[in-house]
């Protein structure tokens, strides 16, 4: 039987979890052993509300926390272990990195995952959060792997191919609505085609994925701009989470290699 795996996931806000990696979760769920850690820096606090939602009468980091767990819940595989930084929202960038990777490097070196998994340099979204967590993290992963210690085997980093991203806008401007611009904060930013080193395959759990993104309801601005509740959107999204695209940070991953199909895949055995 093979050891059990540890997957960990560092992120800014509530609703970053929310794809990406969810359908991999789900994939292994049932796994001997397995374990998922989440890390979120922030609760969103600062974060813009979806107009449709009706008006709040408590702190929004407070709404964004419920749904971050009414998410998991939905999705069905909650994170075993799961921490809050309780940084402020929108202040990461100010954080001085050496205090962010150490708090981030603690959890790391508890759990000593196997895999771990942000953003890469561009944040998907150019979003100053977001790549200061990410870098955060990559300096604490950097720091822990040549301990001696069990697990950090491989670093990954979210991304979306612009093969992807291409097509995607493409419907955009079908429907009417402004193409992303790749070099814009707050619009997806992909990345070429050929750095993407994993992508998994998880049409078959996709509809876990969209259960868990539609409990995100004060940001459905954001995660479904425009998209009602009905059964032909959420097949839409279905097919549009159904593949996990990750950049593999470390090891150096060579040139010609082929793209593997899962976060696991190809690791040595842990211990």
């Amino acid at each position: 039987m093979s050891a059990p795996r540890v997957l960990a996931l560092v992120v800014a806000h509530p609703d970053d979890d929310a794809y990406g990696l969810a359908g991999t979760v789900a994939l292994h769920e049932y796994d001997p052993g397995f374990r998922f850690i989440l890390v979120h820096a922030t609760d969103g606090g600062a974060g813009q509300v979806d107009p449709a939602y009706p008006p709040l009468h408590e702190p929004l980091g407070r709404i964004r926390r419920r749904e971050m767990d009414a998410a998991w819940t939905a999705h069905g595989r909650p994170p075993d272990r799961h921490e809050w930084l309780d940084y402020d929202d929108g202040a990461l960038a100010g954080v001085p990195q050496t205090e962010l990777t150490d708090r981030i490097g603690v959890i790391l070196a508890e759990e000593r995952p196997d895999v771990v998994a942000t953003f890469g340099p561009d944040g998907i979204t150019g979003h100053p959060d977001h790549i200061a967590v990410g870098a955060a993290t990559d300096v604490a992963f950097s720091d822990l792997r040549d301990d001696g210690g069990p697990g950090l085997l491989r670093l990954v980093h979210g991304a979306l191919r612009r093969s992807t991203w291409e097509r995607w806008n493409r419907g955009r401007i079908l429907h009417g609505l402004d193409p992303w611009d790749a070099g814009r904060m707050y619009d997806l930013h992909p990345v070429p085609d050929e750095q993407i080193g994993i992508e998994v395959d998880v049409s078959t759990v996709a509809h876990r994925v969209v259960a868990g993104l539609m409990e995100h309801r004060t940001q459905r601005h954001v995660v479904s701009p425009g998209v009602p509740p009905d059964a032909e959107e959420d097949a839409r999204w279905a097919r549009a989470v159904g593949a996990e695209a990750l950049v593999i940070a470390w090891p150096p991953r060579p040139a010609e290699a082929a793209v593997l199909g899962d976060v696991f895949e190809g690791l040595p055995e842990p211990g």
